[in-house]
């Protein structure tokens, strides 16, 4: 780790961005394992306690389904690089959910939760969804990466649970029909290391945080996690930190600037989205995306397609009929244009990084790496 850092780093301390000579494209997705709406029951419940659902794409983000992970690992299979290699996507974990009944024996004043390898909490049942994630995982089509622990701030949270007013009395109402949060409706509930009220946690709180969501990472795979994005993209120097201690090599982050791959001073390999694909929450011109993706091509940067989970959602609301459709149209046109494409996930742009190869399908690929000083921070458009 030492040897790749000081490579790239320079005589006056900082680090280089890079450039590559091949068309790159990589898909990043949040939210995977992340419990929301308890499906139809916990959705009329919700609603006969007086919340009034159906304004928002997030009203209806549940869970993914076993057959919702198939249906995106079959679109993905059917999609092939110039070296064979199927597309891939990167779909980051939150690792835990809460445990309503034990938090209910607490009186709601404590959060408990449940981790992934535990099982889902309460009622909440999606059969052969674990072994899905892991059979996409095998066939090369899913790559895990870590979100969180949780998506939420503890502390707002717990804050927010040991007051009677109407902040506590939502939470309680949601938790009692095992909905943790619908985020659009409360962000008081902030991001896992980022408080509204306080800002970003301590040090030595988000070390914790993240040494406990990677030992679960591990449990719950059978494999330490490589790359990271925070909840809410919402991440501090401390936090490159202590993901770099944990074994993270890759540092994902949000859309809206086009900024080339940078290392930061922990070492962190960060990679920025440049294409926003997210059917479930607007209108998308599979058009316009792959003009961005072209962009990104001409620049030498990868294109890095944001896609959230909810988007292949079937439960409340069919988001992943439409998605996948789209997600198809965009990948053909990506093939048809560019027949150097290569479909790569964060730990192979690592390694192309490192060593200037990718091991394709029949045999390793060469990528030139071009190490620039200062990144690109052209507006995407």
């Amino acid at each position: 780790m030492l040897n790749f850092i000081h490579r790239f780093r320079r005589v006056d301390g900082s680090a280089s961005t890079f450039s590559f000579s091949r068309s790159l494209v990589v898909l990043q997705s949040d939210d995977w394992g992340r419990i929301g709406i308890s499906d139809r029951g916990g959705y009329e419940e919700l609603q006969a306690s007086g919340i009034q659902l159906g304004e928002h794409p997030y009203d209806s983000y549940s869970l993914e389904t076993s057959d919702d992970v198939l249906a995106v690992k079959d679109v993905l299979k059917r999609h092939r690089d110039c070296t064979g290699r199927s597309a891939c996507m990167v779909m980051n974990f939150v690792v835990a959910n809460v445990d309503f009944s034990q938090s209910a024996l607490s009186g709601f004043r404590r959060i408990h939760l449940k981790y992934l390898y535990e099982g889902l909490p309460g009622k909440w049942l999606r059969p052969g969804l674990f072994e899905a994630y892991r059979d996409g995982i095998a066939d090369g089509v899913f790559y895990p990466a870590l979100h969180g622990l949780t998506h939420f701030c503890h502390r707002a949270v717990e804050r927010s649970l040991r007051c009677a007013d109407e902040r506590g009395q939502l939470l309680q109402k949601l938790w009692r029909a095992e909905t943790p949060y619908i985020y659009w409706r409360m962000p008081w509930v902030g991001y896992e290391y980022s408080d509204p009220d306080e800002g970003f946690m301590r040090t030595d709180v988000q070390a914790a945080l993240i040494r406990e969501a990677a030992q679960a990472f591990k449990e719950f795979f059978f494999t330490s996690a490589i790359s990271a994005c925070a909840p809410g993209y919402r991440a501090n120097a401390d936090t490159h930190r202590n993901w770099a201690e944990c074994g993270i090599r890759v540092a994902q982050n949000g859309s809206g600037a086009r900024i080339a791959p940078h290392l930061d001073e922990w070492g962190l390999l960060n990679l920025y989205r440049t294409v926003d694909f997210e059917p479930a929450q607007r209108a998308v011109s599979v058009k316009a995306c792959v003009q961005r993706a072209e962009r990104c091509f001409e620049r030498g940067l990868p294109a890095v397609v944001s896609i959230h989970s909810i988007n292949f959602h079937s439960t409340l609301k069919d988001f992943r009929g439409p998605t996948l459709r789209a997600l198809d149209q965009f990948l053909s046109a990506l093939e048809a244009k560019h027949p150097d494409l290569l479909y790569v996930n964060d730990g192979d742009l690592y390694e192309i990084v490192d060593s200037g190869r990718l091991n394709g399908s029949r045999a390793p690929v060469s990528v030139t790496v071009r190490g620039k000083t200062k990144a690109m921070n052209q507006r995407a458009s």
